[in-house]
Parts: C-alpha cells; sequence; structure tokens
C-alpha cells in the first residue's frame, strides 16, 4: 500500500543535491535498499510564475502565449520526484544517475495562473544490460482531474540488483535527412539550469564536468528533448504523448544536427546527432492524442 505524503510546497533542488550527495557518501561505506520506497510526495497548489515561464520561453525557443509548454511542466514537477530519490529508502543513488528516457502525455492545456496539484511516485525498479533502471512517474492535475502525466526513466550504472538484465542492444540508428541544426554555446547547461533548478555539476562548468568523468560540461537531456518540441511548434496540438530517448551526450559548446518532420494528423518525429561520427543524441516523437 502507498502512503501519500504531502509537503508544504516545491523543495529546493539545490538542497536535494546536497542531500543526495550526502547519501552517496553513505552509502560507498554501507548498501542501500533493495526495494522502493511505498511512498507518494503530494504538492497542492503549485502555481508558475510569469516570469519564470518567460524565461523558458526565451530559452527554448516557445511562443510567447499563457500556456504553459509540456516541458515547461516537467520543470515544475521535476523537484518532487526528486525529493523521492534522496530519501534514505530510495535504493539507487542520486548522484551519477542517467537519463534514459522521457514520457509525457499532455492531457489538455494547462495555463498561467491555474492551481496545479503535483504527485510524484516511483516504479518498476528494474535489471538494466548497465546497471539498474527506475521510473519516476509524475502527475499534475487541476481540480482533481488528471492534465499532464510523465515518466521519466533512470538508469544507475554498475548498481546491479537481483534479476537477470535484458541482453539487447539499442536498435542501429541511420542519421536521416536534416531539417536545421542547433548550434549550443557553452553556457547552455548554465542557462537551463536557471530556468530549471537542475544545477548537477556535469552540466555547469568543464571543470565540474571533468570532476564526474566527462571531458567537458553536457546539455540536459530535457534541454534538448524540450528543444526539438518546441521545433514541432503548434503542430502538435493540445493533447499529445511525447516520447523521446536519450544516447549520447551532447558536449558543449556543440552542435546538434536535427531533423523535425512529420504533420499534425499524424505525428511528428525527430531526431538530433553528431553529424561527424553519426551517433544520435536523441530520438523521439510527438503523437496526437484523439
Amino acid at each position: 500500500m502507498t502512503t501519500a505524503v504531502v509537503l508544504p510546497g516545491v523543495p529546493g533542488l539545490g538542497g536535494l543535491y546536497a542531500r543526495g550527495a550526502g547519501l552517496a557518501a553513505a552509502r560507498r561505506v554501507r548498501p542501500g535498499p533493495t526495494t522502493l520506497p511505498a511512498v507518494e510526495y503530494v504538492v497542492r497548489g503549485v502555481r508558475a510564475s510569469s516570469e519564470h515561464l518567460t524565461d523558458y520561453q526565451h530559452l527554448l525557443g516557445e511562443s510567447a502565449s499563457d500556456v504553459l509548454p509540456a516541458g515547461f511542466v516537467h520543470v515544475l514537477a521535476f523537484p518532487v520526484a526528486t525529493a523521492l530519490m534522496v530519501r534514505a529508502d530510495f535504493p539507487l543513488p542520486l548522484v551519477g544517475l542517467v537519463h534514459l528516457a522521457n514520457r509525457v502525455s499532455q492531457l489538455r492545456p494547462l495555463a498561467l495562473g491555474e492551481s496545479l496539484d503535483v504527485r510524484a511516485s516511483a516504479a518498476d525498479l528494474r535489471p538494466h544490460r548497465s546497471g539498474t533502471q527506475v521510473d519516476l512517474v509524475t502527475e499534475v492535475s487541476v481540480d482533481g482531474a488528471l492534465a499532464w502525466r510523465g515518466v521519466s526513466t533512470y538508469l544507475a550504472r554498475g548498481v546491479h540488483l537481483a534479476g537477470d538484465a535484458p541482453s539487447e542492444e539499442p536498435a542501429p540508428f541511420a542519421p536521416p535527412m536534416p531539417t536545421g541544426r542547433w548550434k549550443l554555446a557553452g553556457d547552455v547547461g548554465r542557462r537551463y539550469a536557471a530556468v530549471s533548478g537542475d544545477r548537477n555539476p556535469i552540466h555547469l562548468s568543464a571543470l565540474s564536468a571533468k570532476a564526474l568523468g566527462f571531458p567537458r560540461a553536457i546539455a540536459h537531456g530535457m534541454y534538448t528533448a524540450a528543444r526539438a518540441l518546441a521545433d514541432v511548434g503548434a503542430g502538435r496540438g493540445d493533447r499529445f504523448d511525447w516520447a523521446v530517448e536519450f544516447a549520447k551526450p551532447v558536449l558543449l559548446p556543440g552542435t546538434v544536427t536535427v531533423r523535425v518532420a512529420g504533420a499534425p494528423t499524424d505525428g511528428f518525429a525527430f531526431a538530433g546527432w553528431d553529424a561527424r561520427s553519426g551517433k544520435p543524441h536523441l530520438t523521439g516523437t510527438v503523437t496526437p492524442l484523439r
């Protein structure tokens, strides 16, 4: 049985990352638990500010509107899910988690000024060929009606729990005909951190990223996913499923070759890749809900 815990407000990500780092250090001495906490966190009455929304729209290339982009709703809900991941009884360390995939169902438009109730839980702890993966599920409701649902899949590399890991490899990627390119400046990680609150050191500078094993800072996965959604534009409609899988990280500064193609009736597919190596950074779809 799952217990609902009502939080007084959306927690700050800075404090959550500090707690996550402390738990990771403790688990080097003793292992953590092996099951998910039977808890869901709830925050009621969340409201977006117009300044926050405008900053997000400018950075991601979304049009000026009082409608909250699906990626912006993820930003609002993300700290509530993160709070679950820094519980002492959460089995995977927050530090070093890799974002593998994200799936969002936008069931109706959400507008600036609406009072949002956010609910977060963890599900489906399972083996992966490189470690262990888990889903963080966030739901956003208005007046008791579900309006937005997101599932973020994370991988803890080298953390192996009981069970047989799947052996299948990712499907091969053949670069399609590009429709554009993103030229990402070296400060994109810091700029997205400012609007999302996600100040993971791997995104902030070459120095802090090198300390965690990366040659340079890398772009947030959700920055690239939300940038692709913005490129789809108004053709996505008011109700849609948005799915993305992440592959090779985008080093900053860097250039991502992009294809976004489709139609409002059938949906859109998008991909971003490294033109020199041909390796993908992300692939995904935006599919209308009937």
